[in-house]
């Protein structure tokens, strides 16, 4: 399974032995993001609203980088230090993402890297193009099975039947049916001949 890596310096870069995220076929798995300004590597020096902001900034700009969006989010994990926050990181949500929303745990922690308050990881699944019903002629959809339009004639349609019969034992009821069968063709020929 093929694993790239992402990166892009609009976020901050990786502080330890991890990408920014990594992307496996159309799944992306965006690292834990603090309140860093990737400018300076410092942490935002604003309130908690102004540093709930940056994570997902920051958030955007990777999952950007891997061609996507937040809104491809399936899953988001939110680490918090005071769990007091809550209502700010709904707050926040609610402007940056539509229904259906991501599934989501928020977990208070004691502690993050760099003393940071908030933390969010996410993992994204690209989007793939909709198949769309679309009317055709007759009025049938283009995903609903083509029906076939010619009749099978009722001979064939009996020795399909009688191929398919079974005993209870599994085996095919064949014999007996044979030479139903055989007359049934010589019939077919007499009548070629005649006509």
């Amino acid at each position: 399974m093929k694993k790239t890596p992402i990166s892009t310096s609009n976020a901050p870069r990786a502080i330890g032995t991890y990408s920014q995220a990594v992307k496996v076929g159309d799944t992306v798995y965006l690292s834990g993001q603090i309140p860093l300004v990737p400018q300076t590597m410092e942490l935002e020096s604003g309130d908690m609203r102004a540093q709930i902001a940056l994570v997902f900034e920051n958030l955007a700009a990777v999952a950007h980088a891997a061609g996507a969006s937040l809104q491809d989010a399936v899953k988001l994990n939110i680490y918090l230090t005071d769990l007091t926050h809550f209502a700010l990181v709904n707050e926040a949500m609610a402007q940056r993402f539509k229904e259906p929303y991501p599934a989501r745990a928020t977990i208070g922690v004691a502690a993050l890297p760099k003393g940071a308050a908030v933390e969010m990881d996410a993992v994204l699944v690209l989007g793939q193009p909709v198949k769309r019903k679309t009317q055709r002629k007759g009025g049938r959809s283009s995903l609903q099975p083509r029906v076939q339009q010619k009749s099978v004639a009722p001979v064939r349609r009996r020795e399909h039947m009688l191929n398919v019969l079974t005993t209870a034992s599994g085996s095919p009821l064949r014999s007996r049916h044979s030479r139903i069968l055989r007359s049934t063709k010589a019939q077919r020929k007499a009548t070629k001949k005649r006509s």
